[in-house]
């Protein structure tokens, strides 16, 4: 097969320079702030998006550097299906976050609920429509127990490892209780 290449379309800039501590899910990043600059090429692309209030940002996990097709997400401590989680060690490291959007000014969108590292490539914006994005829920399989705990998750590191000791902490963090 032929190989696929896209081409950023902008940056997204915001609090997070690194992995650590940054909210898993826009859900956990109520009100963080943060600016998306569009390439010049594509600011014609934007025109109208200001009508929204929610955009769909599709973007490149630039700093996964390994490809995983089983991994221990966030939210729990059992090895899953990389498409069973929202984990960003994929084949195909693409992001998706829903995000508010506070306003456009000239090549910049104005973000809220962002949580995305700074300096994360774009690859697409998609104007959110609930009458075309919102789906009744019937099952979150493995997630169904944990979701609970969404408000208050962070990025813990273990996608993105910068140290021996980091691994380690890691490690030792995610390690199911023993049963007794």
């Amino acid at each position: 097969m032929k190989s696929i290449i896209y081409q950023p379309i902008g940056i997204i800039h915001s609090p997070f320079a690194e992995p650590q501590g940054t909210p898993i899910q826009p859900a956990a990043a109520q009100g963080v702030e943060g600016r998306v600059e569009i390439f010049p090429q594509f600011v014609e692309g934007i025109n109208d998006l200001d009508g929204f209030s929610h955009v769909i940002l599709l973007y490149h996990f630039h700093r996964v550097k390994e490809t995983k097709l089983t991994v221990k997400p966030f939210m729990d401590n059992e090895f899953h299906g990389v498409f069973a989680t929202r984990a960003p060690s994929r084949p195909n490291p693409i992001g998706l976050s829903i995000v508010r959007l506070v306003g456009v000014d000239g090549r910049t969108l104005l973000i809220q609920d962002v949580d995305i590292l700074d300096g994360t490539p774009l690859l697409d914006i998609k104007p959110y429509v609930r009458e075309f994005d919102i789906r009744e829920i019937e099952s979150q399989g493995w997630l169904e127990k944990n979701v609970n705990q969404l408000p208050d998750m962070k990025d813990d590191g273990r996608f993105v490892p910068t140290s021996p000791a980091t691994v380690s902490r890691i490690n030792r963090s995610t390690k199911p209780a023993s049963a007794g």
